[in-house]
């Protein structure tokens, strides 16, 4: 019996942890794009020109406040958001991910893309 709640508490344990541990969405980024620098990082209307885009492309899926809605919309509020470097973020913008819900942003201008960065990140 004892043996059996072991291997019960245990598998448990390991359920946990994978459901806790997230596949990359920035894994396949190429180390060009992933080295890219935000241009606007340093101008301080660029957050609030991001916001109104975000409003307008992003939040429909992940809220005003980029929460996500906590099922299918992910927050962007997340470590794994927060420690992707700003080409990881805009490379992701452009390529999409259809198989989960993110369309491609490759039709919106390049400086609007680095915008929405610069929102995301003033959220931090």
């Amino acid at each position: 019996m004892r043996r059996w709640l072991i291997l019960t508490s245990l598998f448990a344990l390991v359920l946990g942890v994978a459901a806790a541990i997230e596949p990359s969405h920035f894994a396949g980024v190429p180390a060009k794009d992933h080295a890219r620098v935000n241009p606007m990082a340093d101008k301080p209307d660029a957050a609030t020109a991001g916001a109104s885009l975000f409003k307008a492309h992003c939040a429909e899926c992940h809220q005003a406040d980029a929460s996500g809605d906590g099922k299918k919309k992910p927050s962007l509020r997340t470590p794994q958001v927060k420690s992707a470097t700003d080409g990881d973020l805009e490379w992701f913008l452009r390529q999409g991910d259809l198989r989960h819900g993110m369309p491609s942003w490759s039709g919106i201008p390049q400086a609007q893309r680095w915008a929405i960065i610069s929102y995301l990140r003033s959220l931090q």
